[in-house]
This record gives structure tokens, sequence and C-alpha cells, in this order.
């Protein structure tokens, strides 16, 4: 009985503790608003897109972020580690793989799997403007 008893008061502890923990999470969660054209852009250390974090952080794990293309930008054949989605808010993110090109517009959406060799632009007038999101570090290593 004893031992009942004991085993029923760790049981009710964890749940308790897991309603906490849930109760504070939930309590951390907060709307968040970002106008992509009223954000501040950072340029990524070595050159080339600049980035407005909406959460996470691209140099450490998940992310996602308004990222911009100067026009005519040219990332060179690469791969990234971790996989990268990318829906364009403004001028046209250019594409290039074995498969052919594509040229990514305003409202469209790309999903570019971690590991996958390809070629990405800005558009030679616009550049382009984009929502960025990825499971792990964001990641740019060249390829041949």
């Amino acid at each position: 009985m004893k031992k009942s008893l004991i085993v029923l008061a760790i049981a009710a502890s964890i749940v308790v503790a897991g309603f906490v923990g849930v109760a504070q999470a939930q309590k951390a969660k907060k709307v968040v608003y970002v106008s992509s054209g009223k954000a501040t852009y950072t340029p990524r250390p070595g050159g080339g897109p600049s980035m407005h974090i909406l959460r996470g952080d691209p140099d450490k794990g998940p992310h996602a972020t308004f990222t911009k293309f100067d026009p005519g930008y040219d990332a060179g054949m690469h791969i990234h580690t971790n996989d990268v989605s990318c829906v364009v808010i403004k001028g046209a993110y250019l594409y290039k793989d074995d498969a052919g090109e594509k040229r990514v517009g305003p409202g469209e959406y790309i999903f570019i799997p971690g590991g996958h060799k390809h070629w990405s632009g800005g558009d030679k007038t616009e550049g382009a403007l984009f929502y960025e999101e990825g499971p792990g570090k964001f990641d740019l290593v060249p390829a041949k």
C-alpha cells in the first residue's frame, strides 16, 4: 500500500510538472508581425544576401527570415546542408539545377532539399525578396 502511494505521488508530481512546463511554454508565445518592406536587413558574413531574422538563428539551427538578393546577385553552384523553403515576395529568385531553370516570382514557392546541387541568384533588375525557412543551420557550400 505504501509503495502504491509513493508511485502515485511520483506520477502526480510528473503530471503537475508537465502542466507547469506547458503553461510556461504557452505563456512565452506571442504574436509577431513584421512587414518585409519595413524590416531591417543585415548582410550575411562574406557578402551576398542580406537577412532579417524572424525567428530562430540561421547560424545555429532552425530559422525563418526575410532574405534579399541584390539585382543580379549570383550565388554560384552550391548546396545547403539542410532543406530550404522559399516564398518570393518581390522580384524573382532565379534557380537552376540539372533538371533545368526556374524563375520563381511573387507568390511562388520553391523547396530545395539539403544536399541538392543548384545555382541561385536574383533578377537582374529587381533582385529578389523572399521568405525563407529551414529546419537547421543555414549554409552555402560551393559545389563544382
